[in-house]
């Protein structure tokens, strides 16, 4: 039995206790209660990526969440101002059922200078803040402060993070082959490599990334595809010959590289196959990751990672950091790309890569596999395991010919898209638009509108769904929470003969949720369109786009791009973690621009959308409950909602191809007195106790990015 985990604390050393996969620290008699500490702690093979939930109980069964910090490698740490009453620390798994390990638990009090000095670093701003506040005797909100600048991330650079946490020394290569010599049965991966006329130098190079794993069950199959160099050849016999791991086939002709790649595929004998081009390199750490993953889900058909690109002089540049399985996103582009395994029996099925599709064969197997695959036998591991070479030599298809492997791109997804009655198209910069048809006759849409007077903004957003909007069915209900100015009676009067527009009362205290649920309640419709009444319509095709996403019967909520008045990104999809619950992904961005990886034109899924301008079928919202008009009657009802649709297996999907302009928040006003700032803070309170490991885990954003923002920044 391995011995209990414990924690150094002053004074002395204390063991945790267990219950089920929970572990919890006892702190009572330690005199610890409101005291300002940095507890540090070490997560073996986490490599950096939260694997737990850090609480402190106080009264009762209230926790406080701790959100640490990855300081490099596998140890994390938090500093802050521990709750008076706090009782018991308590370490929650993530994701129960799946093996994690906690070590090197250290609790230490922080001097005030030293807490000072560590604020004054991170946030200079707030650190005067905090000061001057404590200066005029106002302790609570000085504490506040100093807490917020001590848990500012502040972003790096690419080459600082892989030197803190993508950097091995001799000590960890060692752990890692330990832990694979180890293992009863471990897999079996088949490199594939198909060869034509590379650089020498690059061919070395991706061979001796392939030599240098850190994992030893592996087999490189290579088809050299009729190379005219002799260098070439030489080299492939060499390593051959220096590793029996190695095989080497050449063809007589030359085929291109899905006819290599399937000649390659047939000499496999492992039970998953690994992509590697002729002029890429693999890090060393890979094939470890590949196999741990596939050992922990046995079930898994398709693996893929994170990505970086490499120059002829070696330096790394322009990562990759990707999103979760998005069937969505890769519709519109390959995402996935490099490192993609795949089940050996899975591709073999397919019948391998398709010639013809030169360019695009990647994607085009992509889509195959995936199409009608569960997602949870997708697996992506977030760590950057492949180095593309964007260098002279590297001779690559897609480079050449561009105009045929968007041609291929295309044709691969409209093959798939026909099996649900959808089409593509070319869509911006040159990726895919899936594009799915509106029935006949179209669906009745009810737009549900809350609005207490504002008469100026109703009027606009009124115009543009009776005279700007091609949708054919539409019906439109304003729910109308104590208007009392004459201009919004005289507008709802110069409406009276719309029979498209129906207002109905309910009087009370503003609450969003209710309004809305009220709203909902009285439409006639099969599809629910929630929207503010300050968002202006400014594209004719905008509802139809987003109901045609809204009737895939896989979808739950589907969300559009909202840009501010000025042009930039109000809303593109919402990141959990953002500010502690929620935020926007790319707020402020200029409205044309693409964003990271082009992530603001192509259509995607997202954890959430906002209720600004949400679209859900009618059953469905009915099915979840509605919104929470009980807990959340302002803010995050739209992130718990879809919360709750993704809980009820929905996928929820935001669409740049929906825009509009939206007048944030004119028609409420802002979070600016004390009774809106504690209700925030209440409902803050219910999102974070009701979903903590959701907003700590979003499967649409990769953890490596900052939570500082949804910028997709480190």
């Amino acid at each position: 039995m391995p011995a209990p985990l414990v924690a150094r604390l002053p004074g002395g050393v204390r063991a945790f206790t267990t219950d089920g996969e929970t572990l919890r620290l006892d702190l009572a008699g330690i005199g610890l209660d409101g005291a300002w500490v940095t507890i540090r702690f070490r997560v073996p093979g986490s490599g950096g990526i939260g694997r737990l939930l850090l609480t402190v109980l106080a009264h009762g069964d209230q926790g406080a969440i701790l959100p640490e910090e990855a300081l490099g490698g596998d140890a994390f740490a938090w500093t802050g101002r521990l709750p008076e009453g706090g009782r018991a620390l308590v370490l929650t798994p993530l994701a129960p059922g799946r093996p994690f390990a906690v070590a090197d638990v250290v609790i230490r009090r922080r001097g005030r200078l030293a807490l000072l000095a560590r604020a004054a670093l991170r946030s200079p701003p707030r650190t005067v803040r905090a000061l001057y506040w404590r200066s005029l005797g106002l302790k609570v909100r000085g504490r506040g402060l100093l807490g917020a600048a001590l848990a500012h991330r502040r972003g790096t650079g690419y080459q600082a993070w892989i030197r803190r946490f993508d950097s091995l020394d001799a000590a960890g290569r060692a752990g890692i082959r330990a832990t694979a010599a180890a293992w009863e049965a471990p897999p079996l991966i088949s490199i594939l490599m198909p060869v034509h006329d590379p650089a020498p130098r690059v061919l070395e190079a991706a061979l001796r990334s392939v030599r240098a794993q850190l994992y030893p069950h592996w087999e490189l199959c290579v088809v050299d595809d009729a190379s005219t160099d002799p260098a070439v050849q030489r080299r492939l016999a060499a390593h051959e010959a220096a590793d029996p791991r190695i095989r080497v086939m050449r063809r007589g002709v030359n085929g291109h590289i899905a006819r290599a790649t399937n000649d390659a595929l047939a000499m496999a004998r492992g039970a998953y196959v690994a992509f590697l081009d002729h002029d890429d390199a693999l890090a060393e750490t890979a094939l470890f990751h590949v196999a741990e993953a596939v050992r922990a889900d046995p079930n898994l058909v398709l693996v893929y990672s994170d990505e970086d690109k490499i120059d002829g002089r070696g330096r790394r540049f322009e990562p990759h950091f990707k999103s979760g399985f998005d069937r969505e996103l890769l519709y519109g582009q390959n995402y996935i790309n490099h490192l993609t395994v795949i089940r050996t029996d899975a591709v073999r099925a397919l019948g391998g890569l398709r010639p013809g599709f030169e360019g695009s064969q990647d994607h085009d197997l992509l889509l195959r596999l995936t199409a009608g695959l569960a997602p949870e036998r997708v697996h992506h591991i977030p760590k950057v395991l492949y180095h593309w070479r964007a260098a002279g030599g590297s001779g690559t298809f897609s480079d050449r010919a561009l105009a045929q492997a968007e041609s291929a791109r295309l044709q691969a997804l409209a093959e798939v898209a026909a099996a649900f009655g959808a089409r593509a198209e070319r869509g911006p910069l040159g990726f895919n638009r899936l594009v799915r048809p509106l029935p006949d006759p179209a669906p009745r849409v009810s737009v549900v509108i809350p609005t207490r007077d504002r008469a100026d903004l109703l009027a606009q957003v009124l115009a543009g769904l009776f005279t700007a909007t091609d949708y054919p069915d539409l019906e439109v209900v304003v729910v109308d929470n104590d208007s009392r100015e004459a201009v919004t009676q005289a507008l709802f009067t110069a409406h009276a003969g719309e029979t498209r527009l129906r207002v109905l009362p309910v009087p009370g205290p503003f609450n969003f949720s209710d309004l809305s649920n009220r709203g909902a309640a009285a439409a006639t419709g099969t599809v629910l369109l929630f929207l503010n009444n300050d968002v202006e319509i400014v594209e004719p095709g905008w509802l139809a786009q987003m109901v045609s996403c809204v009737l895939d019967p896989t979808v739950g909520a589907v969300g559009a791009k909202l840009l501010y008045p000025d042009g930039t990104l109000q809303h593109g999809g919402i990141v959990l973690g953002v500010g502690g619950v929620a935020g926007h992904s790319h707020l402020g961005l200029p409205g044309e621009e693409p964003g990271y990886f082009a992530r603001m034109v192509l259509t995607q899924e997202v954890s959430a959308v906002t209720g600004a301008c949400l679209a859900v079928r009618a059953a469905v919202f009915e099915e979840v409950g509605g919104f929470d008009a009980r807990h959340l009657a302002v803010a995050f009802n739209d992130v718990d909602l879809c919360l709750r649709l993704r809980a009820a297996g929905y996928r929820n999907v935001w669409t740049p191809h929906a825009r509009l302009i939206h007048h944030e928040s004119k028609s409420r006003g802002p979070e600016d007195t004390p009774e809106k700032r504690a209700r925030f803070e209440a409902e803050t309170r219910v999102m974070q106790a009701r979903w903590e490991p959701q907003l700590r885990a979003d499967p649409y954003y990769n953890p490596n990015l900052s939570r500082a923002s949804a910028h997709f920044r480190l």
